[in-house]
């Protein structure tokens, strides 16, 4: 662990693996609640000098991070294909995702603005400032296990906060490789903490009562935002979470059903179908789906699977069992009510392949209400396609869920594009897109998909609170 600018071993550790093939990577320090409350007082020591220090001494410590993340871009990649199983090749476009983000934020540090306020009396005066909201306490994934750490990292420290992060305990190695580049750029101690642990309960509950923390940003499930959420409102913490989602992707009647199909295999292979974006439901007006099927199906089932260091590989393992059983049943479920296999629905095992969790990218038909495929987010390579009749089906259809992260459309009408983009409850809509994210765009879902965003501008003003000072001059 990293605690107040050195690296802490302890007496207890546990092992990450590789997902590919279940080959042990390298152990990890096990901490709890100790560890976490010494970070967080390392954090809160350390706080008012950060925050006090000059905006452009933490643009230049992000800049310098940012150079070291992009100078190491093959060994992190190489270490996080290992850890998290993703391609190679998508192992490297994050690793300079998660580098832009500091480079951004490097660059917002100075742009933190007040206002002075017209008053209504001649003898007065007012003036708002925006200024660290204190120590936070980070939670990220293991699906993005570089780039969601610098995307919570970079807007905290450009604020002036401290932080004490915990990473998902399926990837804690690739965290440690980051916080080595913070070290590495001179960050003072105390500024940036991590603590890993097998089980994230004790540190969670820690981060969640301890009275020095004043904001939580934590990216996972539902059920969990709901629980950390719940706990902060207790201490009135302030919270950003990141949660889970179940993205329609439209095709419009007026829309190429191949087109959309090259875009729909492309977002749904993304990470093995483990991101929070990816599309969830295929909503097909019924004369498109033969065609769109076809497409879909012929290219999903070229895809190869295999370790993400096989650089020919373009789908690797879901992150570990349970996440496979999980895929499985749905497909199984879907397949007992009626859905159709166009392609995949099973295991993969061939090749040396069930040594890890692997299933085969899958393409199902004529899926309905009445399967948990259409409620429960997938988080695997799984396309469900579901046919509709009438365009007024497509917006209480796509609504038809309580997640509100992401959805996408496919269209060429620039009236049917807006009216979709206005009535989609999600906070990120990809029109004939399906990248619709960005570094200095403002990413993060409506409903029970989270609360407040990260990136952009706004990701910063989750980190600052705002102070008035009124002057007398009477």
């Amino acid at each position: 662990m990293y605690i107040d600018g050195a690296w802490i071993e302890t007496r207890k550790t546990f092992a990450s693996h590789n997902p590919a093939n279940g080959e042990i990577l390298g152990q990890a320090p096990d901490g709890n609640e100790i560890e976490t409350r010494q970070a967080i007082n390392a954090a809160a020591k350390a706080f008012p000098a950060w925050a006090s220090s000059s905006a452009y001494l933490r643009s230049q410590l992000l800049y310098r991070a940012w150079q070291l993340m992009i100078q190491r871009k093959e060994e992190l990649a190489r270490l996080m294909s290992e850890e998290q199983g993703k391609p190679l090749k998508a192992a490297r476009n994050e690793v300079v995702y998660g580098a832009d983000f500091l480079q951004w934020y490097a660059e917002e540090a100075k742009r933190v603005y007040g206002q002075v306020i017209p008053a209504p009396r001649a003898d007065q005066r007012f003036i708002s400032l925006r200024q660290p909201v204190g120590v936070v306490a980070a939670i990220t994934p293991w699906n993005y296990p570089m780039s969601m750490l610098t995307r919570k990292m970079a807007p905290a420290l450009a604020a002036g906060c401290t932080i004490v992060l915990k990473p998902a305990e399926a990837t804690p190695l690739c965290a440690m490789a980051v916080f080595k580049i913070f070290h590495d750029a001179g960050f003072p101690p105390g500024v940036v903490n991590l603590v890993t642990a097998r089980d994230p309960e004790p540190v969670g509950e820690e981060m969640v009562s301890n009275p020095q923390v004043r904001k939580i940003t934590f990216t996972g499930s539902t059920y969990v935002g709901k629980q950390i959420a719940s706990k902060a409102a207790l201490h009135v913490k302030r919270v950003s979470m990141e949660l889970g989602g179940h993205a329609p992707f439209i095709l419009c009647p007026d829309a190429d059903p191949v087109h959309a199909a090259k875009g729909a295999v492309l977002i749904k292979g993304l990470n093995t179908g483990q991101a929070c974006i990816s599309p969830n439901r295929f909503l097909v007006h019924r004369p498109l789906v033969p065609a769109f099927v076809a497409e879909l199906a012929a290219r999903t089932a070229k895809l190869k699977a295999g370790s993400g260091l096989d650089e020919s590989v373009s789908v690797g393992p879901l992150i570990s069992q349970l996440a496979l059983d999980k895929v499985h049943r749905q497909v199984e479920d879907a397949v007992s009510k009626g859905a159709k296999v166009e392609c995949g629905g099973h295991r993969l095992s061939d090749g040396g392949l069930d040594k890890g969790h692997f299933y085969a990218p899958t393409v199902l038909s004529g899926v309905a209400r009445d399967m948990l495929i259409w409620r429960e987010e997938t988080f695997g390579p799984v396309a469900p396609v579901i046919a509709y009749d009438d365009e007024a089906e497509i917006l209480p259809m796509a609504n038809d869920t309580e997640y509100g992260l992401a959805a996408y459309v496919y269209t060429p009408s620039l009236n049917r594009a807006m009216k979709l983009f206005e009535g989609l409850r999600f906070g990120i809509i990809g029109i004939n897109d399906i990248n619709p994210t960005a570094v200095a765009a403002p990413f993060g879902g409506m409903k029970e998909s989270g609360l407040g965003r990260e990136g952009g501008q706004e990701g910063i003003s989750e980190y600052l609170e705002t102070k008035l000072g009124g002057f007398s001059l009477g």
